[in-house]
């Protein structure tokens, strides 16, 4: 009987605990939140009045923040930009020449003159004559004339757009069929001259073994004369060499072949290549020993003999038939070294010839200031 009675009370007790319990939580934390606004309200008010003290603070604050930051972090952004860059040196390197020496890291300088091969855009200006705009870009007249269609007659007007080619001589649209062979011939090449437009790096061929052209690409034609030109200009390689013969003089060269110059100097053919149809013997510049003889590599040289003459200078002779030295050999003025060929990225018979100062790759001379 007493279960059944105290059981009424035990249930009342605990309902009375849970309604004190939610009133004590609803007072406390409705006390707790009043002064929490009170608190905030008196921050909020201060920081408004007295906004103006903090701004330095605050300032000094990120400064030290951003300096953390580049202190921490610029090593890691600097180390990634050295990758790059010497990703980009890397891909450069690896983007050689025809005759293997690396075109963007030694000829910069010149490459950036040339503009890369891009061709470029004048605004004429107020009084302005072809004469002006071919001497600003080092073209000749002929050249503007020829890629813009305008004869030399013509008057030139404010605001006129004309197109800059990079070099003298004609662009040309491929057609179906063509090679470089008849393009040259159609703009004044001889065949030994053809040699010219494979040396130029920024024409690209479909085959770069076969030279194979794709119709519809432009190909620079360096040197070359528009047909049917009124007064067609003769391009500086109609030049004949004398006869190669043995001279006794110091610090000077002897021709190393006779024929003709096909191609000169220039920023990217730093020699000058000197064609014969019957070939020919090649000879000794000058007296010196012979460093490298025959075709060690894949480069475009070919058979090639390199001499060192003892005085600073070095002559490189490519592309021969025959190489008839060994290394090591000692050589005077006039022996002869080979034979007139076209082995390696050639187009024809002829002797390809290099002057050098120093030893390695050295620094290129134009080697129709050396020679007798």
């Amino acid at each position: 009987m007493k279960l059944k009675l105290q059981s009424p009370v035990i249930f009342r007790d605990l309902g009375e605990f849970g309604s004190f319990f939610r009133w004590y939580v609803r007072s406390r934390g409705y006390r707790l939140l009043t002064k929490f606004e009170v608190v905030k309200d008196v921050l909020v008010d201060a920081l408004y009045k007295k906004r103006g003290r903090y701004a330095r603070p605050i300032l000094h604050l990120g400064t030290i923040g951003l300096v953390f930051l580049v202190i921490t972090l610029g090593p890691l952004i600097l180390n990634q930009s050295e990758e790059n860059a010497q990703s980009e040196d890397l891909k450069g390197i690896l983007a050689t020449q025809a005759y293997g020496t690396s075109f963007y890291t030694q000829q910069a300088e010149e490459v950036r003159q040339y503009r890369g091969g891009e061709i470029i855009t004048h605004i004429v200006a107020e009084g302005e004559t072809l004469s002006d705009i071919a001497m600003r870009y080092g073209l000749s007249v002929e050249t503007i004339l020829w890629e813009n269609n305008l004869t030399a007659k013509v008057v030139l007007k404010p605001g006129q757009e004309i197109r800059i080619l990079p070099v003298d001589g004609v662009r040309h649209k491929v057609k179906r069929g063509e090679t470089i062979y008849t393009i040259g011939k159609r703009y004044g090449l001889e065949e030994s001259q053809v040699q010219a437009v494979v040396d130029y790096p920024f024409n690209e061929f479909a085959n770069d073994e076969t030279f194979e052209l794709a119709a519809g690409q432009y190909l620079m034609i360096p040197g070359g004369v528009m047909p049917n030109a009124v007064e067609p200009v003769k391009p500086k390689l109609a030049q004949f060499t004398p006869d190669a013969g043995v001279v006794a003089a110091v610090g000077s060269f002897v021709w190393p072949a006779s024929g003709k110059i096909t191609q000169g100097y220039s920023f990217y053919h730093k020699a000058i290549d000197i064609a014969n149809r019957s070939g020919g013997s090649i000879l000794a510049a000058d007296g010196g020993t012979v460093i490298s003889a025959g075709w060690p590599d894949s480069s475009g040289y070919g058979n090639r003999v390199i001499i060192d003459h003892g005085n600073g200078f070095v002559t490189l002779y490519g592309h021969l038939s025959l190489v008839q030295v060994v290394d090591g050999q000692r050589v005077n003025r006039g022996d002869v070294i080979g034979q007139m060929g076209s082995t390696g990225r050639s187009t024809g018979t002829h002797l390809h010839f290099e002057v050098r100062r120093g030893q390695g790759s050295g620094s290129f001379l134009n080697p129709l200031s050396y020679l007798q």
